[in-house]
């Protein structure tokens, strides 16, 4: 879809609705099946785009249609393509169901929220980029400047080392998830407008039951439906109903706060290619704040998994340490979200696999997610076509384990390294003011932009790791120094607002 940047435009800043991831004989007129058309309308990166029918087999969406089935085991040659539901419609849900269906096998997207405007900061690195084959039109900014900004107001440019062909996109969720969607249904697959409400899984050969509400009406009350698949992906979310269903167990999870701000034009061209975040206990006691450039707007944002209650002083917080910059704004829209911590303690159970913020798959430190969701789903899907030989064969738990063991070996390093360096850096004002202090050290910026853009964990130079691991030291003796002090001036956005800040 060829969209210019300028109709990527504010109508989905201003009017869209706020919102919060076996075997069948031949198909028999039975009872109730999934109506598979998209709703009658949604809004894509600000211009409204009227959903096109998905054809149903046999000829309208409204009939109720299921296959008879019986228990196939994994392997099976089938007299039809292999069947999959995936729960939750973001980017782990809509990739999953684009590479599935471009693999031949039969599948079915539920999501709730077809304008689901995700609370979010949006950033994606430049590999995602080309491997997702993301078109330019659904990228807002290309950020090539960070600023780190410290407790005590010590600011540090970040993105000296970045070449000139580097950048950090910038993207509106709402605007993404339906690019990815309609990608997905442009592949074949199905796009129904429900909630999923439960999940009947009684026997490991037989079929997986979905129970969901349709919201194809339009109307505020969905109506009650049941689909028969042989495999279901859970891309719902960190409030995963198919997670609840599969027992894969609890997990922390951070209150992501956000709010978008509408700017003068003027404070807007100082965002426009560049990002802030701001550290320390006022904005967050173990996470960051942030201001992050959209099409006309700034997110303003802010997270805590140790004090959640306490969400909305640390946004306050985060405004006014930004306020200089942004004062003058309205805000237009204000948005909150569950982020899950650390991956479940379980990601599949039979025929059902989890992908995404469902999994659990978001960063420590940094608090990305999208690449993540997008990569894991695909990853799933690639398991199952393969296993399923483009869907001619019954696939199952074997087919989700390579999935889970690739992603394992492939992600497992960049998880720990970053849950490391949270639990050093984030631990206290004084050690906040190190972290900030290391990142104005180029070698520091090279290989955090490398790791962070190109998504591995990149091997350092001997003698610059040892010379870092000094430095590291050296700061953290220096900052832990100033608990011993009676505190600094810290301007929280304008002059008039100078507030006594304890460094400690």
């Amino acid at each position: 879809m060829a969209l210019s940047a300028k109709n990527v435009a504010a109508q989905r800043t201003t009017g869209a609705r706020s919102s919060t991831r076996k075997a069948f004989a031949p198909a028999l007129p039975v009872r109730s099946s999934p109506v598979v058309q998209q709703a009658a309308s949604s809004s894509f990166a600000g211009q409204a785009v009227s959903a096109a029918p998905v054809p149903v087999a046999g000829r309208v969406a409204s009939r109720n249609l299921v296959q008879a089935v019986k228990a196939i085991k994994d392997g099976e040659t089938l007299n039809r393509p292999l069947r999959v539901a995936v729960i939750g419609g973001g980017p782990s849900g809509a990739c999953a169901a684009e590479t599935l269906a471009k693999g031949g096998v039969e599948v079915f997207l539920i999501e709730r929220k077809l304008d689901n405007c995700k609370p979010c900061g949006g950033a994606i690195p430049l590999c995602m980029v080309e491997e997702f084959d993301l078109p330019m039109e659904i990228i807002d900014r290309k950020v090539t400047k960070m600023k780190m900004i410290s407790p005590s107001n010590r600011e540090v440019d970040v993105g000296k080392t970045l070449s000139d062909r580097e950048w950090i996109g910038m993207c509106r969720r709402e605007v993404m998830d339906a690019f990815l969607r309609d990608r997905a249904q442009k592949a074949g697959a199905k796009i129904i407008n429900g909630l999923m409400m439960k999940m009947d899984y009684p026997s490991l050969d037989g079929p997986i039951s979905i129970s969901y509400n349709s919201y194809e009406d339009g109307g505020k009350v969905g109506t009650p439906k049941t689909m028969e698949v042989d495999m279901v992906i859970g891309a719902d979310g960190a409030n995963s109903r198919v997670a609840k269903d599969i027992d894969a167990g609890e997990y922390d999870y951070a209150i992501a706060f956000q709010e978008r701000i509408r700017i003068p034009e003027d404070k807007m061209k100082y965002y426009e290619n560049l990002a802030e975040m701001y550290v320390g206990d006022d904005v967050s006691p173990d996470f960051y704040g942030w201001v992050f450039p959209k099409y006309d707007h700034v997110a303003v944002g802010t997270g805590t998994v140790v004090n959640k209650t306490a969400i909305k002083q640390y946004q306050q917080a985060t405004r006014d340490r930004s306020k200089v910059k942004t004062e003058g704004g309205k805000i237009i829209r204000v948005e909150a979200h569950p982020i899950p911590e650390h991956p479940r303690p379980r990601r599949c159970k039979g025929r059902v696999a989890l992908v995404g913020d469902a999994a659990g798959y978001v960063t420590k430190c940094s608090g990305e997610g999208i690449y993540f969701a997008a990569k894991s789903g695909r990853m799933a899907a690639e398991a199952i076509v393969e296993a399923s030989q483009n869907g001619k064969k019954m696939a199952g738990e074997p087919a989700i384990r390579v999935y889970l063991d690739k992603w394992d070996r492939k992600y497992w390093a960049t998880y720990k390294v970053l849950d490391i360096l949270q639990k050093v850096f984030y631990r206290s004002n004084p050690a906040r003011e190190a972290f900030v202090e290391l990142c104005e050290d180029g070698y520091v910026q090279k290989m955090t932009f490398d790791s962070y853009l190109y998504k591995t964990v990149v091997p350092g130079n001997p003698v610059d790791d040892f010379k870092l691991l000094v430095r590291t030291v050296s700061s953290l003796v220096r900052a832990n120094a100033l608990r011993e002090g009676k505190g600094i001036n810290v301007t929280f956005g304008s002059k008039s607002n100078e507030e006594k800040v304890q460094v400690a």
